[in-house]
């Protein structure tokens, strides 16, 4: 069964196709969006950004998963310490405050702090019904990417120190809160996904968002077990438990 990639691979996608290659997996690099017709009649899985995917899962029979888009905006307060809501853009556009907005699956909305609501793209480039996610600003000392399977970490990655690119092995809490995060709220995401989680500048673990496994980058978290989430990520919609099938993007 292969894993489908697309034209252009990060480190992170070269790293798992390398992984799956070690397994036995065959991978294929698609040229671009169009499937040839001997790769559609054969179950796959899929590693690429939510366009790509978007393009070729349907006629790949894939089902990807993904966090319901107002996943983050529902988690209690004691895991997000910070004003998170789930709106149309439209109801954006009225704000007069610094906010930090974004797209809840995708890069459609660029994930930016924008100083009032007149600074996000326009009408006539989005449709006035798109929900985004607007939040409270806040202030990041580290950053952590966990790869969860069946509601459990297994495996993860520090992302980032400060706001900058700084990869290194997850520290135990990271763990801890994570673990935490999950026993309250693992039974309100698919069974494969990823989640990014972080201490602010005042000591707090929080949430900071959850994403599509398959299309995540890696960093340094065990390449092998975040394959085991990308594979059950993105896989045979015939496949697919019954738990997941609310999960499908």
């Amino acid at each position: 069964m292969p894993l489908v990639l697309p034209p252009r691979l990060t480190a992170s996608a070269r790293t798992l196709r390398d992984t799956a290659r070690l397994r036995g997996l065959e991978t294929v690099q698609l040229p671009d969006r169009e499937v040839p017709r001997g790769l559609r009649d054969r179950a796959a899985h899929l590693h690429a950004g939510p366009s790509f995917a978007d393009a070729v899962a349907p006629v790949l029979g894939i089902a990807p998963l993904e966090a319901p888009a107002d996943w983050l905006a529902r988690l209690p307060a004691a895991f997000v310490r910070r004003e998170i809501r789930a709106v149309p853009i439209s109801e954006a556009y009225g704000l007069r405050r610094p906010v930090f907005v974004k797209s809840p699956n995708d890069k459609s909305i660029p994930a930016l702090v924008y100083a009032d609501g007149s600074r996000l793209p326009g009408p006539d480039a989005v449709d006035p019904e798109t929900v985004v996610l607007v939040s409270d600003v806040v202030t990041f000392d580290a950053e952590y990417r966990l790869y969860v399977l069946d509601g459990q970490i297994h495996t993860g990655s520090r992302y980032a120190v400060s706001g900058r690119l700084s990869p290194a092995p997850l520290c135990a809490a990271a763990l801890a809160f994570g673990s935490e995060l999950l026993a309250a709220a693992g039974h309100t995401l698919p069974s494969a996904i990823v989640v990014d989680i972080g201490v602010t500048d005042v000591g707090q673990w929080v949430a900071i968002e959850a994403n599509a496994a398959w299309a995540s980058g890696c960093y340094t978290s065990d390449p092998e077990r975040a394959l085991d989430v990308v594979l059950r990520a993105a896989g045979p919609a015939v496949r697919l438990g019954e738990r997941d099938r609310a999960f499908v993007r």
